[in-house]
């Protein structure tokens, strides 16, 4: 009776470890963006404010999630020969979808976000999950690992959007109701008129260069955290 409860607590234990790595890894351990530095060219250009980043990174994380669980629910049925341009029709739809339900729901972000919404189809973060992980596990776990790293992804465009808007415009989360449809909120912060902005944090030299600052934090605390 012993070895049974015990066989089962470790087993618990072990199953907790492994969805924790899943977490882990897509959040931070292996995050698309700054370990396999995927997705760069959304990231550094929609990057320019805290709204843009959350909106993509929604739409990213949808389409990270909904892709891995498709492509594992598919994976039996597939030919090795034919899988990757499979697994491009499947992301190509769910971009679709998105497209249109941001289109009708949230009209002025999508016209704002622009070509960065069908450019999600190319994302090779998104593909990179579907080969790597989706196509060679099961629904559920797989489901975790596009949360995880769909999460992962729109938390460092909403943090290098949030850093840049700050600079730049003086201002956190304005136009937030572009996105959620509301009537306009004052920005969460706001500097004021008098500031006037640091210019380049808003073009692609200063997405480069704070993506770059957010790196060498990302390494410094995987580094102290190592030593501990």
């Amino acid at each position: 009776m012993n070895e049974t409860v015990s066989s089962l607590g470790n087993t618990g234990s072990a199953q907790a470890n492994h969805w924790k790595k899943l977490l882990g890894d897509g959040l931070w351990h292996n995050n698309p963006a700054t370990v396999q530095l995927l997705g760069l060219c959304p990231l550094l250009a929609v990057s320019n404010t805290t709204i843009n980043g959350l909106s993509l990174g929604i739409a990213t994380a949808f389409t990270v999630l909904l892709s891995n669980i498709l492509v594992s629910a598919t994976k039996r049925f597939l030919v090795p020969e034919i899988r990757i341009p499979t697994y491009v029709i499947i992301i190509s739809g769910i971009v679709t979808i998105v497209g249109l339900l941001m289109n009708a729901f949230a009209h002025d972000m999508y016209l704002r976000l622009g070509i960065f919404i069908p450019l999600i189809i190319t994302n090779c973060a998104i593909l990179a999950r579907a080969e790597a992980f989706a196509s060679r596990n099961p629904v559920f776990e797989s489901a975790i690992d596009g949360i995880a790293t769909g999460a992962g992804f729109a938390a460092v465009l909403i943090a290098l959007g949030a850093i840049r808007e700050l600079i730049g415009h003086g201002t956190l989360l304005a136009d937030a109701h572009l996105l959620f449809g509301t009537s306009p909120l004052p920005p969460l912060i706001d500097l004021g008129e008098h500031y006037r902005g640091l210019l380049i944090a808003i073009l692609p030299p200063g997405a480069f260069v704070l993506f770059g600052l957010l790196l060498v934090l990302k390494n410094l605390c995987t580094q102290e955290k190592d030593r501990q």
